[in-house]
């Protein structure tokens, strides 16, 4: 997997992905930036926020289940002192569907923590990741 992060001007970058796709990166005002764009460490977040969810709905569309949505809550505590690494995350998944099964929703979210979401589990290495689920019964 390769990637570049071009500069632009001021604290604004433009990262480009191999698979040819493109996002803004730029830092707040008080650090130079103009908020043009994420910041690096959300998006950081938002790339575990992503693989996670790829795999739960993978898991949950194998498995039969009548998934009609998915949202992923991520909210992370950052260290005080360089380097301000995150310290823990917690990830809050709201799973709307029809006659879900609470035993496959939770086997889902343990089998993309532990197993699949190399994101996680890196991330996981040096900060705590906790997990909980709201399942919605969509009639």
């Amino acid at each position: 997997m390769k990637a570049r992060v071009k500069w632009l001007d001021h604290m604004s970058f433009v990262g480009e992905s191999e698979s040819g796709h493109s996002v803004v990166m730029d830092g707040s005002p008080e650090f130079g930036g103009r908020n043009l764009g994420v910041r690096p460490m959300e998006m950081l977040l938002l790339g575990m926020g992503g693989c996670t969810s790829f795999d739960v709905v993978s898991i949950l569309q194998r498995g039969r289940q009548n998934l009609i949505s998915l949202e992923t809550h991520l909210e992370a505590e950052r260290a005080n002192e360089h380097p301000k690494v995150f310290k823990r995350i917690h990830v809050h998944f709201v799973v709307k569907g029809r006659d879900l099964s609470e035993q496959r929703v939770a086997k889902a979210i343990e089998l993309s923590a532990g197993k699949y979401c190399s994101a996680s589990i890196m991330l996981g290495a040096i900060a705590e990741i906790t997990h909980d689920y709201e399942i919605i019964e969509i009639a």
